[in-house]
C-alpha cells in the first residue's frame, strides 16, 4: 500500500482538502519536488525552489515577499533579510532562536545598505501583510523532507506564509494517541532538524478526530483543543474544527501577531504575582481587587497559588516558580480568544 492510501496519509489527505478551501496551495513534495541549480537566484527551477533539502525556508516566496512589501532597494538588502531569517547560532536554545525569529517576523528584519548617494541607510524589512492577510502566500507541503547534519526527515505538512515555516503539523493515524505526536516533535524533529522550527509559529497535533495546538515551546500539558471556529458555535473536537479556528488565513495572522502581546500580559500578572509573594504571600485578596487585569485570570492566579508553601521562595526558584504560575494562568487565559480554547 502506498503511503497516500495508508492510515496517516489519510489523515494528511483530510487536512489537505481543508487547508485547500480555506485558499492555501498544497504540494506534496515527496519524490517529486527536484531542486533549483545553485546558481538559480530567483529560484525559479523545482517545484518549491530549493537549492538543497537542508534548506528549512523557501526563499522564492520570501524573495517575492520581501520585493513586493519593500519595493525598490537593493538586491543586498533583500539578500541581508533572508541569511537573517535563516541563520543559526550554535550556542542558543531553540525557544530563544524561535522567540528571536518571531521578533522579526513581526515588527521587521532588520537590515542596513548604501543608497545611491553612498549614504549608509538602515530599515526593517516586512516579512508578512498583516494588514492584508490575503496578500500573503499560503503553502502547505506535504512530506516536506528535510536533510540535517545526521538524519533526514519527513514532517507530515509544513504550512509556510511567505516561504516562512509557520505551521507544523505532525499528524497520525486514528488510533494513534497524541502524546506519541508529541514525542516525535520533541524527540525527532527538535533533535534532528531543529531548524524548521525556528521560525515556528504553532505546532498542530492531529489523528484525524482528536487535535491540538501549542507551541514549540508548550509541554504536552498546554496543548490545547481547539473546539469552536466561533464563540457561539456548540463545542466539538475535531482537525476539522481545530484547522477552520487556527488556519483561516486572516486569523492565523491575527493569532501569530498577538501571540506575543498575549503572553507578555500573562507573563506580567504572573510575576507580579510571584514577587508580591515574595514578600507576603497571604496578601492576595488586595491584589485580587486590581482593576488591571480580568477576573478570571485573578481566579486563575489564585487557584495556582492556593498550595503553595507560606515561606518565601529563595531568589534561584523564583524565577521557576514564575514560570510555572505563568503556565498555569495562560493555559486558562481566555483574554481575545474567548471560549476557542480548552484546557487538557
Amino acid at each position: 500500500m502506498s503511503y497516500e492510501y495508508s492510515e496517516d496519509g489519510l489523515v494528511e489527505a483530510a487536512a489537505q482538502e481543508v487547508l485547500e478551501d480555506l485558499g492555501w496551495i498544497v504540494e506534496y513534495a515527496w519524490a517529486r519536488e527536484g531542486l533549483s541549480p545553485v546558481d538559480d537566484k530567483l529560484r525559479k527551477k523545482g517545484l518549491l525552489g530549493r537549492i538543497n533539502k537542508s534548506e528549512v525556508l523557501l526563499v522564492r516566496y520570501l524573495l517575492a515577499a520581501l520585493q513586493e512589501l519593500n519595493p525598490n532597494l537593493p538586491a543586498t538588502a533583500y539578500q541581508q533579510a533572508v541569511d537573517l531569517l535563516n541563520g543559526t547560532i550554535a550556542d542558543k536554545h531553540l525557544a530563544a532562536i524561535n522567540k528571536e525569529k518571531y521578533h522579526y517576523l513581526v515588527n521587521g528584519v532588520p537590515v542596513s545598505f548604501q543608497d545611491e548617494k553612498g549614504v549608509l541607510q538602515k530599515k526593517l524589512l516586512q516579512v508578512i501583510n498583516f494588514a492584508e492577510p490575503v496578500k500573503n502566500d499560503f503553502r502547505a507541503v506535504r512530506q516536506f523532507e528535510v536533510v540535517g547534519k545526521l538524519y533526514n526527515r519527513r514532517p507530515d505538512i509544513v504550512g509556510f506564509v511567505n516561504g516562512i515555516p509557520l505551521v507544523f503539523f505532525e499528524l497520525k493515524a486514528h488510533h494513534t494517541d497524541l502524546r506519541h505526536a508529541f514525542d516525535d516533535i520533541l524527540c525527532t524533529y527538535k533533535a534532528d532538524i531543529p531548524e524548521i522550527l525556528q521560525c515556528n509559529g504553532f505546532i498542530i497535533l492531529s489523528n484525524g478526530t482528536d487535535a491540538r495546538v501549542g507551541t514549540v515551546t508548550s509541554p504536552y500539558k498546554f496543548f490545547l483543543e481547539w473546539k469552536r471556529i466561533n464563540e457561539d458555535d456548540a463545542g466539538l473536537v475535531s482537525l476539522d474544527t481545530l484547522l477552520r479556528g487556527t488556519c483561516d488565513k486572516t486569523r492565523l495572522l491575527d493569532l501569530f501577531e498577538n501571540l506575543a502581546k498575549e503572553e507578555a500580559e500573562v507573563k506580567k500578572v504572573a510575576k507580579k504575582t510571584l514577587e508580591s509573594l515574595k514578600a507576603e504571600k497571604l496578601k492576595i485578596d488586595r491584589w485580587r481587587e486590581s482593576e488591571q487585569v480580568s477576573s478570571q485570570v485573578k481566579v486563575m492566579i489564585s487557584d495556582a497559588l492556593e498550595y503553595l508553601p507560606p515561606e518565601p521562595y529563595p531568589d534561584d526558584e523564583l524565577a521557576d516558580m514564575s514560570l510555572a504560575v505563568y503556565q498555569h494562568v495562560y493555559s486558562h487565559y481566555q483574554g481575545g480568544g474567548a471560549s476557542s480554547y480548552d484546557v487538557i
